[in-house]
């Protein structure tokens, strides 16, 4: 495991942005953990896809990476995409998650999710964040409760996932919020 420094810590996890070296490592967790995110979700499971997803992070500034890792052995417990970044008057960025299994069900994701919420706020200097959410994703949904979005509306046919166009719940964060 290469040593990586972190943009920001608490008591069990760090995140940072991901590398090429952490190519084998996420892809066999997403592997592990394709039960956990069907249907929702398809992060890169090999290496090829894996350099792909870094190539899009790297070229595109309204995206930003982070991993979720383990303080303790540095495991990668997750990630969180900043998506569709929009500066100007809008000052807004799109959260996308999702857990590793062996690391579901133990409050990893919420602290990292609350710590790249205060990165994207300070850092990044972004107003508002916003998840979007399918209606049956109940873990999804109380992680976003958990790091205090407020559920904003509901649209149908919103994203185009697996195959089909996907109703999603809207939730949202502001920075006066989160203070």
């Amino acid at each position: 495991m290469p040593v990586h420094a972190y943009l920001a810590e608490g008591p069990r996890v760090g995140i940072r942005h991901p590398a090429p070296g952490d190519g084998a490592e996420f892809t066999a967790r997403v592997r592990e953990s394709k039960g956990l995110h069907h249907p929702w979700l398809f992060p890169p499971d090999h290496l090829t896809a894996y350099s792909a997803y870094l190539r899009r992070l790297a070229e595109d500034p309204a995206r930003a990476g982070f991993l979720v890792c383990e303080k303790d052995g540095g495991d990668i417990a997750g990630f969180v995409n900043v998506n569709n970044i929009v500066e100007g008057a809008f000052l807004n960025g799109t959260l996308g998650y999702g857990a590793f299994v062996h690391a579901a069900g133990r409050g990893l994701m919420t602290e990292g999710l609350r710590l790249v919420v205060g990165h994207a706020f300070r850092r990044l200097g972004l107003h508002r964040l916003e998840i979007n959410v399918q209606p049956g994703n109940a873990a999804s949904i109380a992680l976003a409760r958990a790091c205090g979005f407020r559920l904003e509306g509901f649209s149908p046919d919103f994203l185009f996932i697996d195959g089909a166009w996907r109703d999603h719940q809207r939730w949202a964060l502001t920075e006066d919020m989160y203070r």
